[in-house]
């Protein structure tokens, strides 16, 4: 039962957080319009029936009973057809209709008086502004949870200390744990190393970091090394001869390098059997904006692979295939996360808190750069629309030409209907995929 309520309590937790994220990227939006002088009717937090809301000024303020999104609705979004009026009849088609209705509802939300306060009159570089700050507020929030991460809890790096001795010696390539009845002792294990032991110096050096250990015993394949360790808060001194075994292979970071097939390199070095226990070490706060770029960059690639990265996840859905943890998770499969994380026995609360706080910095900069992929309805439509229009009013100016006016973004709804199907398709499937087939984040 307390396991089920921990769940509970985790899912609960990221739903809340999310939630915060949405109406944050939605205030990004509201500041800079009100600055501007755009009427804002509406600030929504979620979509569906309004479960409740109250006024301000000119502006209602709700939250909704599906709270996988939000918007502001401010006046005047599409520009009038060309005859200066809502829009010309559409008779010819489906998709002309479609445009139509675009254009007349966005003319029927101004008002008498009211047309200079629409969003497509302002200049193009602040409705860019409008439509930037809520990626804008994602990124920023990314950026301090970031901050907190590295800075107040830090990273993981190997200490000094031993975490875990090997008993027997196994090639790096092997998935296999057991030992054999003919296995060959490790030279950790011989020397009667324990998990818990600190090691102080090798031959003579004294030792700062588990890479420098690890470099020496690497180098001394059949060469006996005097090592002093500390335990109980006393020093000893063992013998180890490192013996010849076939290792991972290390990048410049002190992490194993994997080739072309996926499968971990190897090399001929010297190997003794042990692990370190990793500590969290506090970075500085030039670590922060690397962080989030590397992040980023994560997305973004993920986001270019998306159709290929979408097949994968139906494969895995409807077939054997198994789920890749690094790709596509919809709210429910970062909710289930979240559930499973609280719920975990024998995990420190500091550590779950690591990773709860993980876990929204990672959402938020998927935030970022998904609504920034120019396609309508996402913001990157909205701006890529009013970069459009500022280089062809800057064309028209260059060469003396009369003013093309604003672009008819109306135009795009169609296109806009097919993105809204298409990622409501791939939001279904991703979340059939975290109930049949979930990612197992924590083993």
């Amino acid at each position: 039962m307390d396991s089920v309520l921990l769940f509970v309590l985790g899912v609960v937790i990221i739903l809340v957080g999310v939630a915060l994220s949405i109406a944050l990227h939605e205030i990004g939006h509201l500041v800079p319009a009100k600055l501007f002088g755009v009427k804002v009717t509406q600030y929504m937090i979620g979509f569906g029936r309004t479960l409740f809301s109250f006024k301000r000024g000119e502006t209602e303020y709700g939250l909704k009973a599906i709270p996988l999104g939000g918007y502001i609705s401010m006046i005047g979004m599409f520009p009038p057809g060309k005859d200066g009026g809502a829009g010309r009849n559409a008779t010819t088609g489906f998709m002309q209709a479609m445009v139509q209705d675009a254009r007349t509802s966005s003319a029927e939300t101004v008002g008498e008086g009211e047309e200079e306060r629409t969003f497509y009159r302002l200049p193009v570089w602040k409705r860019i502004v409008i439509m930037f700050g809520g990626p804008f507020m994602n990124l920023l929030i990314a950026v301090v949870l970031f901050g907190v991460l590295l800075m107040g809890f830090g990273t993981a790096q190997a200490s000094t200390t031993i975490g875990s001795v090997n008993q027997c010696v196994l090639p790096a390539t092997t998935t296999s744990q057991k030992c054999g009845a003919d296995a060959t002792q490790t030279p950790a294990a011989a020397a009667g190393l324990k998990p818990g032991d600190t090691i102080v110096s090798i031959d003579g050096k004294k030792i700062t970091s588990w890479a420098q250990s690890t470099a020496i015993v690497r180098d001394s394949a059949g060469v006996p090394l005097t090592v002093v360790i500390r335990r109980d808060g006393q020093d000893q001194t063992v013998v180890i001869t490192p013996l010849t075994n076939a290792v991972a292979k290390l990048d410049a970071n002190g992490q194993a390098v994997k080739g072309s097939s996926g499968s971990i390199e190897t090399v001929k070095a010297g190997f003794v059997g042990i692990g370190a226990v990793e500590k969290l070490v506090p970075q500085p706060i030039t670590s922060v904006l690397p962080a989030v770029g590397a992040q980023t960059s994560a997305v973004v690639g993920v986001v270019i692979h998306l159709p290929q990265r979408m097949v994968d996840v139906w494969n895995a859905a409807f077939g054997s295939a198994p789920r890749d943890p690094n790709g596509p998770v919809s709210l429910v499969g970062v909710g289930r996360a979240a559930g499973e994380l609280t719920a975990l026995n024998g995990v420190p609360v500091v550590d779950k808190v690591y990773t709860m706080i993980a876990l929204l910095a990672s959402l938020n900069v998927a935030l970022f750069v998904f609504n920034l992929i120019p396609l309508l309805p996402l913001d990157g439509g909205h701006i890529a629309g009013a970069l459009w229009e500022g280089f062809r009013r800057s064309i028209a100016k260059l060469f003396g030409r009369r003013d093309p006016g604003p672009v008819d973004i109306a135009k795009l709804m169609p296109l806009t209907m097919t993105v809204v199907v298409l990622v409501g398709a791939m939001s279904l499937l991703l979340m059939y995929a975290d109930i049949v087939k979930p990612i197992n984040f924590f083993g």
